[in-house]
């Protein structure tokens, strides 16, 4: 294994069999072999450096696979939550979800507790938006809006950053683990949550929406509003629409294969309600 490992260092060293040794290095981590391991640990900067990229790269791939397998049989309705968390192994398996889970889980358990005696819809989206976007400061990431972090669940709550629909999100997430039942919205050009008859703006602020201010959005997209849309959103149409926004990212970074590999899933998601 050791000479193994000084093939691979010097293949790497060489402009020309460099790809080949990439290429070497990537079916090795697929396979999960220990000589990975010791090339990601080695000493020379080059071969350690090629042997995270490749590990990264293989578990990116293993994710994406089980995202596709999980979108191609999941219907209208599954865990949204756990959607989002395969959406972000799949595109940047380096950043571990554990602790924005862990996370997750303790702001839930503190808004039980924050929020014992709301007695109305009103008073109880009050107290949440009040929880998430005054207490732990989340907020829309106007500065920097068509950025991959924005649709990525581990990222938007480390930074406590990002846009209407993964606001919307982290409301739900947050809700449920307090036994509040939030939906999001997929009105027409924002995204929006509500909880019963009560709406509100996530991405600014948790503000409660009056039924003005839902007609002049989606006025400004140049429709007339419909009652419809104002239907809870699917879990399916929740993730296709976070997708749609990453689709979009990826478009206008130029991030060619990333936008094929999400298109890919949303495919694959689309055809299985069509298949059911």
């Amino acid at each position: 294994m050791f000479r193994q490992s000084q093939a691979l260092t010097v293949l790497l060293h060489d402009r020309e069999t460099r790809m080949l040794a990439r290429d070497q290095l990537l079916q090795l981590a697929r396979d999960r072999s220990p000589l990975l391991e010791q090339l990601a640990a080695s000493r020379d900067p080059l071969a350690a450096r090629c042997a995270r990229e490749a590990r990264l790269q293989a578990d990116s791939e293993e994710a994406g696979a089980d995202l596709e397998m999980f979108c191609r049989f999941a219907g209208d309705v599954f865990d949204i939550g756990q959607a989002a968390w395969m959406l972000a192994r799949a595109i940047d398996p380096g950043h571990p979800a554990a602790p924005a889970e862990n996370l997750l889980n303790n702001w839930g358990s503190e808004f039980l507790n924050a929020a014992p005696c709301c007695s109305s819809n009103v008073e109880r989206v009050q107290a949440l938006s009040s929880f998430v976007f005054d207490k732990l400061g989340f907020q829309g990431n106007s500065a920097c809006y068509y950025c991959e972090e924005n649709s990525l669940l581990p990222s938007v709550v480390e930074s406590r950053r990002g846009i209407p629909i993964s606001l919307t999100l982290v409301a739900v997430l947050i809700a449920a683990r307090a036994g509040m039942k939030v939906d999001g919205v997929n009105l027409p050009g924002h995204f929006i949550a509500r909880h019963g008859d009560v709406f509100f703006d996530p991405f600014h602020g948790g503000r409660i929406l009056e039924p003005g201010d839902i007609r002049s959005v989606v006025a400004k997209q140049g429709l007339e509003f419909r009652p419809a849309m104002l239907m809870p959103a699917s879990p399916r149409q929740f993730f296709l629409r976070m997708m749609a926004n990453l689709l979009y990212v990826h478009d206008l970074d130029g991030e060619i294969d990333k936008r094929d590999r999400v298109k890919n899933w949303m495919d694959a998601l689309s055809a299985c309600l069509v298949a059911g």
